[in-house]
């Protein structure tokens, strides 16, 4: 079983990854993580099935629709539909995703993480990938201080 540590690096190793649940109302939280990542230069794709364009980008309806696909998935949605997500991961063959949470719920799903580690998917549960971005802002440094220190933050993936 991976250390936090391992499994982020190896996520974020990745140049191509998908945030399922990316909204309209760019004030969510998928959207902050979505433009973290673009931001930080990764091939990142929107992922919600009832909206054409977010961000000013092309948005898809499902993962199949990526073209040439992803290599992980950041989660971003109710934990009732992490579940449905991470059975699209396994379809296409998808071996990371991260369940996005800060304080509270989030996204995170015990279904979805079970479904996740029992088809040899390694998941990250909780956090949000913005906190281990080099250069993080200090609003997610402080965050992940805190949720280390809290034990908000998984210790092993």
């Amino acid at each position: 079983m991976p250390t936090l540590k391992e499994a982020v690096e190896d996520f974020l190793a990745q140049k191509r990854i998908a945030v399922v649940g990316v909204s309209r109302d760019s004030r969510q939280a998928a959207n902050l993580v979505y433009r973290g990542l673009r931001k930080a230069s990764y091939e990142v794709f929107a992922v919600n099935p009832n909206a054409d364009q977010v961000e000013g980008d092309t948005c898809f309806h499902d993962l199949r629709s990526i073209p040439g696909g992803v290599a992980g998935v950041v989660v971003a949605t109710t934990p009732a539909i992490a579940e449905e997500v991470v059975r699209a991961c396994a379809e296409q063959g998808i071996s990371r995703v991260w369940m996005h949470r800060s304080f509270g719920g989030g996204s995170v799903s015990e279904d979805a993480a079970e479904y996740c580690r029992a088809h040899g998917i390694t998941v990250i549960v909780g956090g949000c990938p913005r906190m281990f971005l080099p250069g993080a802002d200090f609003g997610h440094r402080c965050m992940r201080w805190a949720l280390n220190l809290t034990g908000g933050l998984p210790k092993q993936v």
